[in-house]
């Protein structure tokens, strides 16, 4: 399986969280898809901002991050499957025993020794990066790689380029220098990356062309422009709509014309109107009638609370525990009353939702046995 240049570039708490973010825009590290930050976008009947909905979409499209990280190649985790297996139960969080079950191997004890190999690991990978940085910090003598352009698909060898190479081939398929005429076309894919870069110079950022002026100019380096044009677009340095009506540098211009516009007005307004519903809920554990009170200022955010109990970062322990251990099939979200809005005067959504949850604490008890909410210290 390739992986994009972005996979690569990105920190480990990039890649933990499953997408990078740029100054206009996040982009998911596993398919590409860009997200426009001051957008907002619609998801099972819910409108949500840039930053929310790009973990909306990994979640929607990808199910988790650490499902897509452990089922990749072994070149690239290092795992062997038997080690993958132990890594998905212990994310799904089974006990030793249960694992041993589940695999049929040794012992609980295997198992621990297992966990403890994982972590031996854990702890060599960081040396081993602690170590390549301090190599790069020290050591200027190692030949200087071009980074690949932005908008390169996927990175493999032919982007192994040093300064010193990406000169020579110049000077070699540009004899007259890099704004003359080409020699050939004829060239290896590595060598063609790097005449194909230098080709882009020749057209200005942030700037629209028709077909007959980008002909036009790549005719002023090579009179197979057809050839020339259709390499610029297969290597990711220009993009243009399906009709040829229209070509522009894919790093000059965000990929995004015109006629979505009206789409993004359109989507801005159905924001402003949608008239949102506060309430009280629960989450209640089918297996035990334990329940966990809350309030919410939009009962169709659901989804969000949802998604924390399924990464694992939900404020509540005692639920989060139970949620690891049982499985979401064992809890159900039910709304217990919707906050009745006032029309007209002045109101306060924050306070009354407060007293709406208070109210229904008061009534439920959801303590100890009962359920995972704490009581309030003060009374």
């Amino acid at each position: 399986m390739k992986i994009s240049d972005r996979f690569w570039s990105a920190s480990p708490e990039e890649l933990k969280k499953g997408y990078i973010e740029e100054e206009a825009q996040y982009i998911c590290l596993i398919c590409g898809k860009k997200i426009e930050k001051g957008m907002i976008y619609p998801g099972e009947g819910i409108l949500y901002e840039a930053g929310r909905y790009i973990r909306v979409h990994i979640e929607e499209a990808h199910g988790s991050v650490f499902e897509y990280l452990v089922q990749l190649d072994k070149r690239i985790t290092g795992l062997t499957d038997h080690q993958k297996s132990l890594l998905q139960l212990f994310y799904q969080g089974k006990s030793d025993g249960e694992v041993q079950k589940e695999m049929g191997i040794g012992s609980a004890s295997t198992i621990r020794n297992h966990r403890f190999v994982l972590k031996e690991k854990e702890r060599q990978a960081k040396v081993f990066l602690a170590l390549m940085e301090l190599l790069k910090d020290k050591n200027k003598r190692s030949p200087g790689y071009l980074p690949p352009h932005k908008t390169a698909g996927m990175i493999d060898d032919r982007y192994n380029i040093t300064q010193e190479e990406r000169e020579k081939v110049l000077k070699t398929y540009f004899p007259e220098g890099t704004d003359g005429l080409l020699k050939t076309l004829d060239m290896k894919e590595k060598n063609k990356l790097i005449v194909l870069r230098e080709m882009t110079k020749r057209f200005e950022d942030e700037k629209f062309y028709n077909e007959k002026e980008v002909n036009e100019i790549l005719k002023t380096a090579h009179e197979d422009f057809v050839t020339l044009r259709r390499y610029l677009i297969e290597y990711g340095f220009i993009d243009r709509k399906p009709d040829g009506s229209r070509y522009w540098l894919k790093e000059g211009l965000p990929e995004m014309e015109e006629e979505n516009m009206d789409r993004k007005k359109e989507l801005k307004q159905q924001y402003k109107e949608m008239k949102t519903q506060g309430g009280v809920f629960q989450i209640r554990n089918l297996k035990n009638q334990k329940v966990f009170v809350d309030s919410i200022p939009n009962l169709k955010m659901k989804t969000g609370k949802l998604m924390l109990l399924r990464s694992g970062g939900y404020k509540n322990r005692q639920l989060q525990e139970d949620w690891n251990q049982f499985g979401e099939d064992a809890f159900v979200f039910e709304v217990l009353e919707v906050l009745e809005e006032k029309s007209d005067g002045f109101f306060d959504k924050a306070d009354e939702l407060k007293k709406l949850k208070t109210k229904w604490i008061e009534k439920l008890q959801p303590f100890g046995e009962r359920g995972y909410n704490q009581p309030d210290k003060r009374k």
